[in-house]
C-alpha cells in the first residue's frame, strides 16, 4: 500500500500551530476536506460534522505535548479511516505533516486527495499566520 506525505511550514511556534489545529470549533475555517458545515461536539476529542463525504464522526488523539493530531474519521458507510497528522518543530516555526495512505484508492484519487489536503494545510497556515 502506497502512502504520501503532505506538509507545510508555518511561521509560528509548534504549540501555537498545534492549538489552532486542535481547536475543533476552528476546523471549518481551514479543514474544508473534513468539516464543511455544522459541528456537533461529542467530547473534548470527538465531534460529528458535516463534510464533503456526508455527516462523519471525527475522533482526535487526546491533547498532548508532542504535536500528535492523528484522527479517525468514521464515514457514513461505517468505515473508519485513520489519518496520521503531526506538528513538528522547524527552524522557521513549525511543520505540519499529514500522511495519506492509498488503500484501495487509485493513483489519481490519491493525488487528488493530496492536493485537497495541501489546500487545507495552506488555509491552516494562513489562519495561524494571520
Amino acid at each position: 500500500m502506497a502512502s504520501t506525505q503532505v506538509r507545510v511550514v508555518i511561521h509560528a511556534s509548534r504549540s501555537e500551530v498545534y492549538d489552532v489545529a486542535r481547536d475543533l470549533s476552528a476546523l471549518p475555517a481551514w479543514a474544508g476536506g473534513l468539516a464543511s458545515g455544522a459541528i456537533e461536539p461529542l467530547s473534548d476529542d470527538a465531534l460529528v460534522v458535516d463534510s464533503p463525504m456526508g455527516r462523519v464522526t471525527v475522533v482526535f488523539a487526546p491533547r498532548n505535548e508532542v504535536g500528535v493530531l492523528d484522527h479517525d474519521v468514521t464515514l457514513p458507510s461505517g468505515d473508519t479511516v485513520h489519518n496520521p497528522m503531526r506538528v513538528h518543530a522547524h527552524p522557521h516555526g513549525a511543520e505540519v505533516v499529514f500522511t495519506l495512505q492509498q488503500g484501495d484508492a487509485s493513483d489519481e484519487d490519491l493525488a487528488r486527495d493530496a492536493a485537497l489536503v495541501q489546500d487545507d494545510l495552506h488555509r491552516l497556515k494562513a489562519l495561524v499566520e494571520g
